[in-house]
This record gives structure tokens, C-alpha cells and sequence, in this order.
């Protein structure tokens, strides 16, 4: 009799997950044992009830593969992957962040799924998940989901100021937040070191955080594009009452919207549940709407988080492996993800099946400007000790832009040449 076996493990893993489906690989052992692979997903990108049901279905359609899932935590999962795939026992397939797979991949460990794009409707992809799976021709990620920042609004605030419906540009949105921004009210909390909403805004300039020459790397927050960039985000926070040396975490932005008085937000739409649940006089009252780009053709540039599914070079059962990430990424199984979680999937031509979700529906709207971070095996570094945050702060507090984006690309580069 066939089991079903999901192992709750204190390992680590990251924020990407999901796997793809074509071959299906039911090679059998010559004991004439069901195969069994072994994947890592991390901790509640899915639901006990969604895992169990896409199992059961895969495990019908593939009769000669078992699958053993087990869940890692996100706290040290970096160095767990690393281990993992460095190994001669390594998982069949592994969840991981969208943004570590360059890390990853930089080790020789993980399997090049290039010649599957086509077959798995990578035409289609969501940059924000798609981009940093692929280095050079290679496509070691595959998109699992993902989420990405929107606009949370107190659809009360803007009734009671005249607006009729969310702003579409740039241009509309500065327009709206001034007139928000009266009283009591702030037309928009937007603390000073957001540089994921940043980000954004230099990308919608043509910029970047940091950009490749041959074989490294360097800091570009110094470019004409990046700082007017950082000029718009410096108009739209001095629209509130944000502090300029902290970040979205601290206060939790989600207390200060929760009191009432903050028209808007830049924040994922799960924050929406937060809010209410700190304020339920909120209720019935909150709005998404994507980040406005510089045209009403096109929503703002946002930074995608999420996950994609990597194998392993290691593996013992490539054929099995990629059947199982061909499945799980597959049309089917995304749709029932993305009702199930409120995730975006990875393709652009299934964000319909959000309408019904308001949150979501924005925030699938936005991942078709989504991008992620620069895809350099460093870029952990640059994290760990932010001198993009530092560099905010600075200009907001009265710093010569030009000077104080100069260190900040110098420390960036540093830190990518591991320094």
C-alpha cells in the first residue's frame, strides 16, 4: 500500500517553490518498489489541505512515484540549500527564493532546465519570478508564486476627499496624496527606508540598484535614472508623517494605517486582513490598487517576491523530479494555488482567475512590471548591512543626492565583490 509521507523538519528553506510538469517519469526500482522523491517545500507557501489533494493527484497520474515532502523553516535555510545540494543525498526538488537562486546556482548544484521553458509556457512567465531563475542561457528556476506590493487604502478617506477612484499615473497619484494629505490625515504613511517601494520607482526610470560589467558587478544608485528615481519617492513621502530613518517594520506600518487617519500604504494585500483585524471598525473599508506607473498603460515597476523550484544536479530521479515540478507549476495546479493562497501565479495569462479577490487582483496587475533583485550571488551581501537604507535617509534629511548615492554605490559594489 502506497503512503503519502510529509516530514516537518527544522531545516531551512526560502521563499520559492513550486515545480513544473511534462515527462512523466515512472521509472521503477528493480525491486519493483515504487520510486520515491524527496521535496522540500517551505513552511506555509501552501496549505496541509492543498498539499494533500495535489499529492494524491500527482501520485494517481504517476502510479510508479511516490513523493516525500518535508517542510523547511526560512530561518537558516541558505546554508541548509547549500549543504544540500553539495551533497550525494540531496532532495529531488526544492522550494527556494526567488532571489537565491543565483546563489544557488553559482555552486555548479543545480540541474539547467533550459531546454523545458517552451514546454512549460515560459513565454508566459512573470518576469519578477522568471528573471532571477535564469543566468546567462541557463534556466535553473523554474516560477512557483508570487507577491509583490500594492497600494492599501482607506477607501473612506479618499470618498470624504473627493476622489472618485483610485489614481492610474504617477502624475494622478501625487495629485491625490496632496489632497489627502490635509488635517488629520496623512495622505500617505511611507517611512523613510521602504527601499522595496524605491526600487520600484528606480526601475520605472530605467535604473537599477546595481548593474553587471562582464564578470562583476557594481552599484548604479549614483545614475540619472536611480536618482530621479529617489527624487519621486522623496515627493510622495513628504505627502505623511513618515519617519525618514526607519523602515515599513518599525512602527509596523500596519499599526499606523490600523488608527485610521492614513489614507494609504505600499504594502502587500495581506496587510489588508491585518488592519481589520487590529481595527475592526475598518471593516468593508480597505481598497487595493497596483502602484501607478508614469502611464496608465502600465502599472509602476514593483519588487516580486516568491519562490521557484530548482533541482538538484544530485538527484537520483531527474525524470521524476522534473515531472513533479512540471505539475506543480502547471496551469492546473497554479490556479487552484493562487485561489487557495491569494498568490500570484506564475503566469501573466492566469491572472483572471484573482478577480474575484480584490487584493490579489491588484497585485496581479502589478507582477507584470514585477523585477527582482540583481540576480548576483552576492546580493545577500548587500542585506545584511543596507546601505541602500542608509542612503534614503540621507538624501530625505537634507544630504546632497549625488554625493550621498556615490557611497551608497560604492558600499553596494564592495559588498557584490566581497569586500
Amino acid at each position: 500500500m502506497r503512503k503519502n509521507r510529509f516530514a516537518a523538519s527544522a531545516l531551512a528553506a526560502g521563499l520559492a517553490a513550486s515545480l513544473a510538469a511534462c515527462s512523466s517519469g515512472t521509472s521503477e526500482d528493480p525491486s519493483g518498489e515504487a520510486t520515491t522523491i524527496d521535496v522540500w517545500l517551505m513552511r506555509d507557501s501552501v496549505t496541509d489541505a492543498f498539499l494533500d489533494e495535489f499529492v494524491a493527484d500527482f501520485e494517481a497520474d504517476n502510479p510508479n512515484t511516490d513523493v516525500n515532502v518535508q517542510i523547511q523553516e526560512w530561518d537558516g535555510i541558505g546554508q541548509r540549500v547549500v549543504s544540500a545540494i553539495a551533497s550525494n543525498d540531496a532532495p529531488d526538488v526544492i522550494e527556494v527564493g526567488n532571489t537565491q537562486v543565483a546563489q544557488y546556482a553559482a555552486s555548479g548544484g543545480l540541474t539547467d532546465l533550459g531546454d523545458k521553458v517552451s514546454e512549460l509556457g515560459g513565454a508566459d512567465w512573470i518576469p519578477g519570478l522568471a528573471e532571477p531563475g535564469r543566468i546567462g542561457d541557463a534556466q535553473y528556476g523554474i516560477p512557483y508564486y508570487a507577491a509583490n506590493r500594492v497600494v492599501v487604502y482607506n477607501t473612506e478617506l479618499f470618498e470624504a476627499a473627493g476622489i472618485t477612484g483610485p489614481p492610474t499615473t504617477r502624475d494622478e497619484w501625487i495629485a491625490a496624496t496632496t489632497t489627502l494629505n490635509s488635517g488629520d490625515v496623512q495622505g500617505i504613511y511611507l517611512p523613510g527606508q521602504n527601499w522595496y517601494a524605491l526600487a520600484g520607482f528606480v526601475w520605472d526610470e530605467g535604473g537599477d540598484l546595481a548593474v553587471q560589467d562582464g564578470e562583476t558587478w557594481k552599484g548604479a544608485l549614483d545614475t540619472p535614472e536611480a536618482l530621479a528615481g529617489m527624487d519621486f519617492y522623496a515627493q510622495l513621502q513628504a505627502l505623511g508623517k513618515g519617519p525618514k530613518d526607519s523602515d515599513e517594520a518599525n512602527p509596523p506600518q500596519v499599526d499606523v494605517f490600523s488608527a485610521g487617519d492614513v489614507a494609504q500604504i505600499i504594502a502587500t494585500p495581506g496587510a489588508g486582513r491585518q488592519i481589520v483585524e487590529a481595527n475592526p471598525e475598518l471593516e468593508g473599508k480597505i481598497g487595493y490598487f497596483p502602484v501607478p506607473g508614469k502611464t496608465a498603460d502600465e502599472p509602476g515597476a514593483v519588487f516580486t517576491g516568491g519562490s521557484n523550484l530548482v533541482i538538484p544536479v544530485a538527484t537520483s530521479h531527474p525524470d521524476e523530479a522534473y515531472t513533479f515540478v512540471a505539475a506543480l507549476a502547471g496551469d492546473e495546479w497554479q490556479e487552484k494555488l493562487a485561489v487557495a493562497m491569494s498568490y500570484v501565479p506564475n503566469k501573466t495569462t492566469l491572472a483572471d482567475v484573482l478577480a474575484d479577490d480584490p487584493g490579489a487582483a491588484a497585485m496581479a496587475i502589478g507582477a507584470h512590471n514585477g523585477h527582482a533583485t540583481p540576480n548576483s550571488p552576492e546580493w545577500a551581501a548587500v542585506e545584511a548591512n543596507n546601505p541602500i537604507k542608509n542612503y534614503m535617509t540621507q538624501v530625505l534629511t537634507g544630504a546632497d543626492p549625488n554625493e550621498a548615492a556615490t557611497t551608497a554605490s560604492e558600499a553596494i559594489t564592495s559588498a557584490l565583490s566581497g569586500g
